[in-house]
């Protein structure tokens, strides 16, 4: 069974990537990471460049932009650092969820067990 990226010809992979192998360094992707598209695809863009922008136009999560293309998350790393530093999209990570009151979520517990 062929498997997304992972069966692709190594030599592609390498093309896509201009021969590098991770992101540049102080790049702020792991797999949570939020990117947003900050511009159109402009004539002449690389294909994946045209496909991230347009799978970016709401934030999504670094993960699913390398399902969405079809490619090792590494791969989409470099690519979306391109991007980055060209200023086509801005990243940021996921708001932590802020600290949860105990009683509340006593009191709901209650209230559900006396459903």
């Amino acid at each position: 069974m062929s498997r997304p990226g992972r069966d692709d010809l190594p030599d592609r992979l390498y093309t896509l990537t201009q021969g590098r192998s991770r992101s540049a360094p102080g790049t702020p992707f792991d797999l949570v990471t939020l990117v947003t598209a900050e511009s159109q695809p402009v004539p002449g863009m690389q294909s994946e460049h045209t496909a991230i922008l347009r799978l970016t136009e709401r934030p999504t999560a670094v993960v699913e932009i390398a399902a969405g293309l079809g490619l090792p998350v590494s791969i989409t790393k470099v690519l979306l650092s391109d991007l980055l530093a060209a200023g086509r999209v801005s990243a940021r990570h996921p708001h932590k969820a802020t600290l949860i009151d105990l009683d509340i979520l006593e009191q709901v517990l209650v209230g559900l067990r006396n459903l």
